[in-house]
Parts: C-alpha cells; structure tokens; sequence
C-alpha cells in the first residue's frame, strides 16, 4: 500500500470499529514512515520502508489560482507518484491503482466503463431520480503501457477486496473486459523498469461530474407576481446577471460550463500543465513569505474550506455556502451573513465569487422595505421574509460592498448596488435605532442565534462601521449624507461615553420602554419563557445577554472597518484598550478549571483558548448568550488579528499559537477548525493577520498599494481582483512584484506616506 502507517485513533472509536474494521485496507502492508509537508493546495508524503528498495513521493493537489475563479472551481485532483530505487539493483514493478465503485448509492445502479487509461466509476439516474446520476474518472497520463481490470472479482464476505491483494502480491497484470452492471471495483496497472538510483514518476488524474442534485434549502416564493415583489430587485434588472429559469434544485456551476464527463476530461488534460504551473506559482508565493509560521499555517490550512462540501457554486456561477459540514449533511445553510462576516480569505482570492454573495444579499435576501433575510435559498431565489434579520449580518454586509467595492476597482458595480445598499441601511436604522440615537436600541439578532436587548459594543460598532462605509460611498458621488453624519457622530459619541467602562466595552441590557413587545412575546429562537425563566426576567432581564461582560467580539465593527480599508469608526485608544482587556480576561492557557455545560470540545482540558466572554468585574448573568462559555477559532483570529493590526503582535500571535496546538493533528484535524460543523466557514479570519501584520492591502479604486508594518521589514504575498504577488519591505525600501496577472498600482502608501511608482 502506497499509504503510512494506520494512525491509532482509527483502530478504536471510528467508524465501524466494533466490528473490526471490516472490508478497510488497514489489514494490508503499509510503509512504515510517513512524512507529510502541507503546502496549500499541494501535499507533498515520502514514504520509507527499510525492507522495500523504493522510496515514494507522492504530490496531491486540484488547481487553486487566486483571481482565477473558474479554473478553481474545477471539479479535479492529481495524484504524482515518483518512485525512487533505492537499492544497487535493477528492479522490475508494477504500480497498480485500485478503486472500489464508491459512487453507487443503495437505491443506485452501477458501472465501471472504459476510458483512456483509465476507468470511469459510474452509476446511471433511474426514474424520478435524475440525482443519481455519477461519473468518477481515474486515469493516467502517461506514455507508458495501461492495463485496466475494469471489473473485480464478484463474491460475498471480503472476496473482493481479498482477490484484488492476491493479484497485487503475486505482481500479476490481468485485464478484465467491462460488464454491463454490479462490478464492485476497478483497477489500472502499470509495469515499469528501474536501474539502480533511478525514479520512475506516474501521474493519475481524476475528474468527476454530478449534474443534478436532490439538494436545496430554504422556503422559495413562488415563481409568479408575489415571489418576484418579494424582493427588491435582481441581478439581472442591475445589468449584473441573466434571468434564467431558477431549477428546483441545486445544479452544480461546472454541470453548465462542461455538457458531460467527456469534455471535463479533456480541458483537465489539455489545460493540465498551466493549471499546475500557475496553481505552484501561487504556493510558492505564498509560501515565500517571511512572516510567522504559525500565521502561515493557520491562514493556509483553512483555505482549505474552500475545497471542501461547506461550499456550493451554482449553475450561475454564483456562490452559495453553508457554515459548516456534518457527516452526510450541511450545517446552517444559507451563506448565512454574520458568519461569513469572518471570513477574509474569498474576498482577496476570488473576489468575484465575494462580490456574488453581495448580489444575492441586496437582491433576492432583502425586500422592498429593506429587511434582509440572512439565510439564502438553494438555488438562489426570492426568500420569505417571515424571521428576524441579522444586525451584525446586514451591517456587516453593507461594510463589505465598500470592501469590494475598493477591492475590484468597480464603480459602476458599487453605484448600481448603492440604492439597495441605502435601503438596508435605513431598514436597520427604522428597526433597530427608530429614535435616531446612532445605537442598535431594540432587540437585534445576531450572529450567537439569540437578540441582543439594548445597545452593547459588538452590534453598535458595526452599526457606525456601516455608516462610515455609507458616508464613504455616498460622497464619492457627492450625495448629501448629512442624515448619516449625525446618526454616526451621535452614535460614537454614546457608545465611547455610555458603553466604555474605563477598561472595555459593554452592553447596557434594555427591555422596556422599546418598541419591541415583552421578551416572552417577541418573535425568537428557541428562547422559551418557561416560570423559572420570567423569575431571572424579573430580576436580570431577557435571557442570553452580556451585560457587564468582556466579550471578545465587543469591537468587531473596528476590526471590520479595519479590513474594509475604512478609517476606525471608534476612539483608537478606547479599542486597543478593549483589546487588551479581551487578551487579558478571555485567553486561557489551561481550561481545566473552566466550566463550559454548552460545547466543550472545541477546546477543554489543559488546552488553551480565547473564551467568547469573561464577567472579569462581576455581573455575569444566571444564563449569558448562547455559546459564551465557548471556544471559537473565527473570534480567535478575529481578535488576534485585530491586536496585530493595532502593534501588539505578540499578544496576537498568542492566541493563534494555542488554537494551533489544539489543530495539531493529534487530536483534532490540523484542516479542519470546527464550529458548528467541520471546516466551519469562520475560521477564514485567519487571513486577515496578512493584512493586519504588515498593513498591504490594495485599492484598485485609487490604485494604490498600502503597507503599514507592525513587524519590521517583511514579505508577504498580496492577492487582488487580477492577479497575484509578493509585497517586500526591506530598510524602508517598498517593493511589489507581480508574479499572475496584473495589479496596476500607481503609488505605494508607506505608514502614511505615499510614493509614486514609476
């Protein structure tokens, strides 16, 4: 077996285990050392066996090439072996790759079929059930000699399995015709020669195509005068997309790019030398980066999530994502807004992906009147509007057109979306602020799956991040943002009076004298008022709140500003020191003593970890917000992020070194920061540190290239709207090479000072 040893932890407590694993290649000869270096989206494995005369390189990779959404978003792997002889002697070998029919579901019928080299794992719709249809190619490039067995030894118990080893260690090549239904696996063989010293290298490619789906999510309107009022415009009347029939459920984006297998199969082999080419350029730019190993490792290994089922692209090449995975289903779907609020690494990749999510919030989410749905339909499609919106979401999202805005360089894009954008704005302001106090006053959803009662850092930041990010774009066209300006200055001006203890701030809890009606009649989620709970309403107020509570979300609107390429909307001392207070009360080193009876696995023990909120100055509350005793990785980055960008690196690097030790690969996935599901979504705020350690960021609307450096002379690699590159700062000397596309910046602002590029 070209595989490492079987790790322990797959011996007891997996899948299966009390029944021995059955069926599972564990029982088979594997390399006794395994070496793996994780270089996104590549993995390089060398495997060593003292008693076997070759080492083997194994590289994987798919094509991921930043700007480049199409080929990224390609349904295709590689697989390279390179067969090194170790020994003095020539040696004669024969690779062989093995593959049971893993398509065919139980209700399914399948096939093996004949392609070049290869064989295609197929498995046919049946009536009514167009979803089954499966094809799943694994083939060789290679010049050598393919021989295929293209049907398996048909038997009960393990006879498979077992008849397939007896081939491989008797180093027989047989090739077996395909049959018309139930082979139960396939296998390719290719027989080769080496010298003493020499290497052998063999690539296997694989492609696979599923065009239709049993999936969707959501509530859709119907397709007729009321769905289409229920929401206030579309891409297609912006001049942004096509009105195109809206299938009933999911079809993936590359099922009306390619019209079958056959075709994906060729541009993966025609294209297969530039996509490697310009998918390494990427990995070795990024990885030339002089900045922390432990910030590489944590920005890398979750841009993994965007290989990874958590996220859709539908047949309009639009992106759709849930928040996290589960074994055979999606976790909270919908793009939900206030969780990829966090996530900083699409909208530098792939901004045109980014910029999709903006059309499907301020089109077919939000109404007439504003009110933006925070969940969207699968397919994309008007939603109904019959649940609260999310404050920190719908905020947060007018914040990120600015964003985008800045990062593609479009006016007309944002000048398009700007109306609806101005909508949602006075939509939350009606809502949430109806007397005009410049806070969030009335009850507000939020990203912890509860509302908050009365104005507190974390939603009023965010509330004066989307009207400065308002303002900005409002004055560009020289429109009269008088009515914003006040509510923003009156805004400030509370939060950093009322809300800022001395030390942090806080959340005043309000439930009366609002427009809301009593908590135990407002419209929620999961928030029953049992008797016990309306005797803590008496005597501490709603459930789920924060109070007087160091939370470590308490200034993400600042952060976000911060990531949007927006001034700070709040005093910068007053932050900092917030931050600091998050950094000292919330991060832990050992959590043995901590008491967690939510979801404690996240990080536990004698792990460490940055907790959601502290009561370090008393007031914490009989039931705090849902998930306040918890761990999460997305505010971990968020807020060690954030200390970086404000000069305190160390205590940044801090919080990102104990959430790595959890990811160690011990315990947890070192690829796989879980939330609510595996490869959770917020864990992107791990790519904001790039930003935030050395300042680079790119405004393709000024063209120009910012570095502010909170570390020194650095390099670091900068991702824009049309390519890709290495930013350098040595001896106050700035330098930008371009390596994919172009990034045409005009003057390079350093701490403040801006040079001219020739």
């Amino acid at each position: 077996m070209l595989e490492g040893p079987v790790p322990d932890w797959k011996l007891f407590g997996y899948k299966d285990y009390g029944g021995g694993s059955g069926g599972t290649t564990y029982g088979l000869p594997h390399f006794e050392q395994a070496e793996f270096l994780a270089r996104f989206p590549f993995a390089e494995i060398q495997l060593r066996d003292d008693k076997f005369p070759l080492q083997v390189r194994l590289e994987a990779w798919s094509p991921f090439v930043p700007s480049d959404a199409d080929n990224s978003s390609l349904p295709v792997g590689a697989l390279t072996y390179r067969f090194i002889n170790t020994s003095q002697e020539n040696l004669e070998a024969v690779f062989s790759f093995n593959s049971r029919n893993f398509v065919v579901q139980p209700e399914g019928e399948g096939s093996i079929k004949k392609i070049q080299k290869g064989f295609l794992l197929s498995q046919a719709k049946t009536e009514g059930k167009n979803n089954l249809a499966t094809d799943f190619a694994i083939f060789a490039d290679t010049r050598d000699e393919v021989i295929v067995d293209y049907c398996w030894f048909r038997g009960g118990w393990f006879d498979p399995l077992t008849m397939v080893w007896n081939t491989i260690k008797d180093a027989n090549v047989k090739a077996v015709d395909p049959i018309d239904k139930d082979a139960p696996g396939a296998s390719l063989f290719i027989p080769f020669q080496l010298g003493a010293n020499e290497e052998k290298e063999i690539r296997i490619l694989m492609a696979w195509y599923v065009p239709e789906s049993n999936e969707k999510a959501g509530q859709a309107m119907p397709d007729d005068k009321t769905g289409k009022e229920a929401c206030c415009t579309t891409p297609a009347a912006l001049g942004m997309g096509e009105d195109k029939p809206i299938p009933t459920n999911y079809k993936p984006w590359y099922s009306q790019r390619f019209k079958h297998m056959e075709e994906l199969v060729d541009y993966w082999k025609t294209n297969y030398t530039t996509l490697y080419k310009n998918t390494a350029l990427f990995r070795d730019t990024f990885y030339a980066s002089t900045l922390p190993p432990e910030v590489l490792e944590a920005v890398a290994a979750n841009l993994s999530i965007l290989k990874t089922p958590t996220v859709r692209r539908q047949h309009d090449g639009r992106l759709w994502a849930y928040e996290g995975i589960f074994p055979h289903n999606g976790c909270c779907d919908g793009s939900c807004t206030h969780v990829w609020n966090y996530a900083q690494a699409l909208p530098h990749l792939f901004p045109s992906l980014e910029r999709s999510l903006r059309l499907t919030e301020f089109c077919e989410n939000q109404n007439a009147e504003g009110h933006q749905g925070f969940r969207a339909n699968l397919p994309i499609s008007p939603l109904k509007h019959d649940f609260h919106a999310a404050a920190d979401g719908q905020l947060g999202g007018i914040m990120k057109v600015y964003r985008d805005w800045r990062i593609s360089g479009d006016d007309e894009w944002m000048k398009k979306l700007y109306p609806m954008v101005q909508k949602s704005l006075d939509y939350c302001i009606q809502t949430w602020d109806p007397n005009g106090k410049g806070i969030l006053e009335e009850p507000h959803h939020n990203t912890y799956d509860i509302e908050f009662w009365g104005p507190n850092g974390m939603c009023t930041s965010f509330y004066l991040g989307a009207l400065k990010a308002l303002i900005e774009m409002g004055r560009y066209q020289r429109k009269n943002m008088k009515r914003y300006e006040t509510l923003y200055d009156r805004g400030r001006a509370y939060m950093e009076d009322q809300l800022y203890n001395g030390e942090y701030f806080i959340q005043k809890i309000q439930w009366t004298g609002l427009k809301a009606p009593d908590p135990t009649k407002a419209q929620s989620f999961h928030t029953q008022y049992t008797p016990e709970a309306i005797e803590i309403l008496k005597k501490e107020g709603p459930k789920y709140q924060y109070g007087t509570g160091c939370l470590s979300d308490g200034v993400i609107g600042a952060w976000m500003a911060a990531m949007c390429g927006l001034e700070n909307p709040l005093d910068q001392e007053k932050v900092n020191s917030h931050l600091r207070a998050v950094h000292q009360y919330n991060l832990k080193n050992d959590l043995t003593d901590h008491i967690n009876p939510q979801r404690p696995t996240y990080a536990m023990g004698h792990e460490g970890g940055l907790l959601l909120c502290t009561w370090p100055k008393g007031g914490m509350l009989s039931l705090p917000f849902v998930y306040s005793n918890e761990v999460w990785t997305g505010i971990e980055y968020q807020v060690a992020s954030h200390l970086m960008q404000i000069g305190e690196t160390d205590k940044g690097l801090e919080i990102i070194s104990a959430c790595r030790k959890r990811y160690d690969g011990r315990i947890r996935n070192p690829f796989n920061e879980y939330e609510c599901g595996s490869w959770y979504a917020r864990a992107m705020a791990s790519y904001a540190c790039l930003q935030a350690m050395t300042g680079v960021r790119y405004d393709a609307v000024d063209k120009v290239l910012y570095i502010d450096s909170k570390i020194g002379d650095f390099s670091s690699f900068l991702s824009t709207d049309k390519g890709f590159g290495l930013v350098s700062l040595k001896n106050g000397q700035a330098k930008l090479d371009v390596v994919y596309g172009e990034i045409p910046a005009k003057e390079i602002s350093l701490s403040g000072k801006k040079v001219r590029l020739g």
